[in-house]
């Protein structure tokens, strides 16, 4: 790995919706956070140099080059982080990590299990020579979700036994919304099963500490075919006079048993009319219960069962307290914060694992299981449901605590 004393140049492949999430983080964190690396916006990686140049006029990257391979020959480059389309993301993290890059990936981290093994098998290769690697689940940055997580720790809701988790959205509701990759097998995997479901099952484990032991899984696709888009980027498309199938499915409910014995109830679903980005969680245990909407993400819902029935109910937190995770270094308390701030946060941790030489969370081996997780949902779907069984948790995870 070249020195560049303090400095951490950083390329960027994609620059398309989550590149544009990642722009503003790589651009922000270092203005906001005392970090003990400075993230340089080197190289925006896009096939297109025309558009690629401007988005990263736009964006604030100092370079473009239009051949991610080019990128991992340069010794001045020190991290590749990864916004492309799933099927890319196993060939371009196995071949930056084998070139010494450190590695950030959106998630799902890959497209089927096959890939994600061989994704988490070069990130193990890479960690024994100091390459660090983490996959974007960028909620789990969210204050809110932080301090949930250290209140289960804490005992403060008991034992968990319940889990109810649901991720809405509308803008595949629209039967002449026009076809993007995001709902072509090949290129995303699955659909909302991947795109939003990833993040309640990581989040489910993150929250918890726990693994899932077993998961059954029904999915519906309900608009078979659409118009086909004359050109798209991410979640927007214009439509022209074709039609084309989708091969990946629209919704997807899910039940399932933590390693501990605790329930899982679980939807995704991109056509729920009304809901944008309605993410929710809530966990219930013995001593009381967490509950979050996404929708009013600097808000946690907190029950303590301990309380007399006379005023009990659930507490209505504002988390924008210094004490509260990541928010010191931004506004006086009270003053919330937005979607884009998962994504500094994300950049926070990152750069500190790095500096102390540690394995970011989540790792590959996180990313994998949870892939694992969605393949076991879409194999109890084909055999007309049932549960099936999940592996064992490896000797070794990396759950991840407070922010650095």
């Amino acid at each position: 790995m070249t020195n560049h004393q303090s400095q951490l140049r950083v390329a960027m492949i994609g620059y398309s919706f989550m590149g544009r999430a990642h722009s503003q983080g790589w651009r922000v964190a270092p203005r906001f956070f005392d970090l003990p690396l400075d993230p340089q916006m080197a190289v925006l990686v896009g096939r297109n140099e025309e558009a690629a140049t401007a988005a990263a006029r736009k964006l604030g990257w100092a370079e473009v080059e239009t051949d991610w391979r080019r990128v991992l020959q340069r010794e001045d480059v020190d991290l590749v982080d990864i916004c492309t389309p799933g099927d890319t993301h196993a060939e371009i993290a196995s071949a930056a990590l084998a070139a010494g890059k450190h590695v950030l990936v959106e998630k799902p981290m890959a497209n089927t299990v096959a890939e994600a093994e061989t994704m988490a098998a070069a990130a193990a290769e890479a960690q024994r020579r100091g390459v660090r690697s983490m996959v974007g689940f960028t909620y789990r940055r969210v204050p809110a979700l932080q301090l949930a997580r250290q209140l289960i720790a804490e005992g403060r809701i008991g034992h968990v036994r319940q889990v109810r988790a649901q991720y809405l959205q509308d803008w595949a509701a629209d039967a002449q919304a026009p076809l993007s990759w995001r709902m072509d097998k090949e290129r995303a995997g699955s659909g909302a099963l991947g795109d939003i479901g990833a993040h309640i099952v990581d989040l489910t484990q993150f929250l918890t500490g726990e693994r899932f032991g077993q998961v059954s899984g029904l999915l519906n696709t309900f608009v078979q075919e659409r118009p086909v888009a004359e050109e798209f980027s991410g979640l927007h498309g214009v439509a022209g006079t074709e039609r084309g199938p989708v091969t990946v499915d629209d919704a997807t409910i899910i039940t399932a048993r933590l390693a501990g014995g605790a329930t899982v109830a679980m939807e995704a679903t991109r056509m729920a009319w009304g809901r944008k980005n309605a993410m929710r969680i809530e966990i219930s245990g013995s001593a009381g219960s967490i509950a979050f909407d996404f929708e009013e993400m600097n808000i946690l819902n907190f029950y303590d069962a301990a309380d007399g029935s006379r005023t009990a109910g659930f507490r209505r937190i504002l988390v924008t307290e210094p004490e509260h995770p990541y928010i010191d270094a931004w506004w006086p308390a009270g003053h919330g914060l937005g979607y884009e701030h998962g994504f500094t946060h994300q950049v926070v941790d990152l750069l500190g694992s790095v500096a102390r030489q540690e394995d970011p969370a989540p790792s590959f081996q996180d990313g994998l299981y949870v892939q694992q997780v969605l393949a076991a949902v879409e194999r109890s779907h084909a055999a007309g449901g049932g549960f099936q069984e999940l592996p064992p948790a490896p000797t070794t995870t990396t759950p991840a605590d407070a922010p650095a």
